[in-house]
């Protein structure tokens, strides 16, 4: 060698030229696997999982995914899917230390016939090597990335088993149809697990890896068929399944299903308050945070109970559709624009959808005499009952007429409904208007609208706590007060106009008199109104009088929650949509009830008494001033402004609203398990029109709640708190008497009200009887001659329901 050294200058440029070459390989080598990702990493790594949400029954009502994922451990994966795969991308997988270099050199072969064709040349990677590439490096398609993934693979190889190697992949591989892993892939082409599946549908998804989103597409079917029978082949070759099974297999259609939406309980305002808060609470993807919304695999229990939300839904579209009438089309859903591309496909991606009867949502893509509208699929059609007005680009809705399609007004006015448990706090049911999927606006939770008279309980609440008594006489009389020198003087006055004499608190209450609920404000204090009305939750207020009749905003979130806290004896829960959260190892992250149970988990019991959970929530009233203003209220439901519910026959109590305009109908009330709040209106807030009532327009959406859940509805009244004496009263005098027996007849002379000790009202006597009738004979007398109706009850034996109800709103 020595003697060649020096004689052959042909073997020094050659050893020269190998010297240098080792050198930049390794170099280059070096260079490569300087940066790259430590193959340490995938011991810590979390496969990607949507949040899989529960309502109140454990059920699962719907899942936060933008892909479809399901994370399997490897004994969970059929032997038969595994063989599959191995099959299709990597026989050699269990002998292999990470690359397969009879495999690559093919590649390379491969890719120098290609080269500057434009074709891409198979990738002979094993499936380590795809594990690298999917969960470290990227698709990128160059020689620089292959060689990256071969250095990675052999890496991987030292720290993961084969076992966890295929586990990973098998979860991570993706699939098409937005699957990855082939538990989301099984359910996405065929509807079913993984551990269902046929010899030629296990088949079929092993060849998915190469092409996934040709080969599920129905015009490549030929080309599915033909790739499957050859994964079955393998199978047979490397000795998986017989020939006989593959062949019956290679028989078999590919019976691939149409895609499908993700089931979900019909629920989108709920379900996206319970988005909202968790993306406040955890994140929205990987990047923030291990247990993100769309990453983080949780499993989220709510309170939604799926009867309630279908009534609420149903009963408030009822009221807006009667509202609307025979109105027609009132204008376009939204508007898209034609020069931004296709119609069709720019309806496609907007999401916007209705779930009413057979409606659907199209656009119109001609308009003029002979109007066309688009849909979804792509096609045109003749569209009947458009006004002129219509154009391309407005989005409608359309329903099913023969071979085209009429056109439907979606109700302009809109509303919002809530019911949630007093004991609580847990929201049952949302609805913040006619579909989520006209507008993810919530208006149960962000419309901020004037509640009107739903108001005035916790006025007669803050009375009630500074000395006066359901049985207190208060003056129906006009109020003015001097607001300065630059606005002079302002007068109440009531809904309907009248007044006059001396009625109780109970009365004024329950016919809404606005007069009566002034005097009592100012008896008791503004100041003290408005922080009732504040430690409620409700709102905070300045103490101007106007407040005291319902001309501060709030949402109906916060007036259930307020009316929740009357019906709880005082004490009051934050509402909520989520009881608690888990990781997806099934750790509680998160409970909204953060009650401490010292004990509770106890191995074995200590001989003490039971254990038990302190009392959650907060005081906010006096328990016994809440039971009186619900006893009050539910003579709103016997004889008041919402006598219409109490064909019900059920211990309700409630108060109905309108405000100025009319613009806002309310309805807020229920019984000693349920508070259901509700109010119909503009979004921007117009007249509704001078028949619009509380009592007409937003008791009957509580009506219809109630009908359709029927059987969830118990008949236990309200329970007095300890401090509430019972007392026999004139109805409408308020004066104690100590004949006759107390009626739930709505038209009763004695009724049994609530007092608390030592404030029971003095004994009636026959004289003040007497004087009674005369002042409300001469009431009567003195409206009739003003043109006033009457609004208080028509006390005749043939029609003792028959009820004229009074109007309440502000002035």
């Amino acid at each position: 060698m020595k003697d060649n050294w020096h004689h052959s200058r042909r073997l020094r440029v050659l050893t020269y030229l190998l010297g240098i070459g080792l050198i930049l390989l390794v170099l280059a080598w070096a260079s490569l696997a300087r940066n790259l990702p430590e193959a340490d990493s995938l011991l810590e790594y979390e496969t990607p999982l949507p949040t899989v949400v529960r309502g109140v029954d454990g059920e699962i009502v719907h899942s936060y995914a933008r892909e479809r994922r399901v994370q399997l451990q490897y004994v969970d994966f059929p032997q038969q899917m595994i063989q599959a795969f191995l099959s299709a991308e990597d026989k050699t997988f269990f002998s292999h230390g990470g690359v397969d270099f009879t495999g690559t050199m093919n590649a390379v072969w491969d890719y120098a016939t290609k080269y500057g064709s434009g074709e891409r040349a198979v990738g002979g990677s094993t499936i380590t090597q795809q594990v690298a590439k999917n969960l470290l490096l990227g698709d990128e398609y160059s020689v620089t990335r292959k060689l990256k993934e071969m250095i990675l693979a052999q890496r991987i190889e030292q720290v993961l088993t084969k076992q966890e190697i295929l586990e990973l992949y098998l979860n991570e591989i993706p699939l098409g149809r937005r699957s990855f892993g082939v538990q989301a892939a099984s359910r996405a082409y065929f509807d079913k697990d993984v551990a269902d599946l046929d010899l030629h549908e296990t088949a079929f998804l092993a060849i998915l890896p190469k092409a996934p989103e040709r080969y599920g597409r129905a015009r490549y079917e030929d080309m599915a068929i033909a790739r499957r029978n050859f994964v079955l082949d393998q199978m047979v070759a490397n000795g998986f399944v017989s020939e006989a099974a593959a062949r019956a297999a290679k028989a078999e259609p590919l019976g691939l299903v149409q895609q499908r939406t993700e089931r979900s309980a019909d629920a989108g305002y709920f379900l996206e308050e319970v988005r909202r808060q968790l993306i406040e609470k955890f994140g929205e993807t990987a990047e923030d945070g291990g247990n993100s919304v769309y990453a983080g695999g949780l499993w989220v229990r709510t309170s939604l109970d799926t009867e309630l939300q279908d009534a609420a839904r149903n009963a408030l579209r009822a009221q807006l559709l009667r509202y609307h009438g025979n109105r027609g089309y009132t204008g376009p859903i939204a508007t898209l624009n034609p020069e931004n591309g296709s119609l069709h496909s720019q309806l496609a991606s907007s999401y916007i959808s209705i779930n009413y009867e057979d409606w659907r949502i199209g656009v119109i893509t001609e308009g003029g005499s002979n109007p066309k509208v688009g849909l979804t699929d792509g096609q045109d059609y003749d569209l009947s009952g458009a006004p002129s007005s219509v154009k391309p680009g407005d989005v409608v809705a359309v329903q099913k007429q023969g071979e085209g399609y009429r056109i439907r007004g979606v109700p302009e006015v809109s509303g919002a409904f809530l019911a949630a448990s007093p004991k609580t706090g847990r929201i049952l049911a949302m609805q913040g208007g006619f579909d989520s999927r006209l507008g993810d606006f919530n208006r149960a939770t962000q419309a901020l609208r004037q509640p009107g008279s739903t108001i005035k309980p916790f006025v007669y609440a803050s009375a009630l706590d500074h000395g006066m008594t359901p049985a207190t006489m208060v003056p129906d009389q006009t109020f003015c007060v001097w607001q300065g020198a630059n606005l002079g003087e302002k007068c109440f006055r009531n809904f309907g106009g009248g007044g006059g004499g001396e009625h109780t608190m109970r009365w004024g209450l329950e016919q809404s008199r606005n007069l009566m609920t002034v005097h009592i404000a100012d008896d008791t204090g503004m100041q003290n109104v408005t922080e009732t009305i504040s430690r409620l939750g409700i709102g905070d207020y300045e103490p101007y009088y106007s407040f005291a009749l319902g001309a501060g905003d709030t949402t109906v979130a916060k007036m259930v929650n307020g009316y929740a806290a009357l019906a709880n004896w005082g004490r009051q829960h934050d509402g909520s949509v989520i009881d608690y959260v888990q990781d997806r190892r099934g750790k509680v992250i998160f409970r909204s009830d953060k009650r401490d149970c010292t004990k509770c988990n106890m191995d074995e019991w200590d001989g003490q008494p039971m254990p038990r959970f302190e009392p959650g929530g907060r005081q906010v009233l006096d328990p016994r001033t809440a039971f009186q203003v619900v006893h009050m209220l539910q003579g709103v439901v016997t004889r008041g402004t919402a006598v219409r519910l109490r064909s019900l026959e059920l211990p309700l109590f409630g108060k109905t609203g309108t405000t100025n305009g009319p613009t806002n109908a309310w309805f807020v009330g229920g019984t000693p398990d349920i508070i259901a709040g509700m109010y119909v209106g503009f979004d921007q807030p117009r007249n509704l029109g001078g028949w619009v009532q509380g009592g007409n327009t937003a008791a009957p959406i509580m009506k219809q709640f109630i009908e359709e859940t029927r059987e969830r509805w118990t008949t236990d009244d309200f329970i007095a708190p300890p401090g509430i004496r019972m007392v026999k009263i004139d109805r409408r005098t308020g004066k104690r008497v100590f004949e006759g027996t107390p009626s739930d007849e709505p038209l009763a002379g004695v009724i049994w009200e609530a007092f608390k000790p030592d404030t029971e009202p003095a004994r009636s006597t026959r004289s003040d009887e007497l004087a009674a009738k005369r002042s409300e004979i001469l009431d009567l007398i003195r409206r009739a001659r003003e043109g006033v109706r009457a609004r208080q009850p028509r006390e005749t034996e043939e029609a003792p329901g028959d009820f004229v109800e009074e109007q309440d709103g502000i002035y």
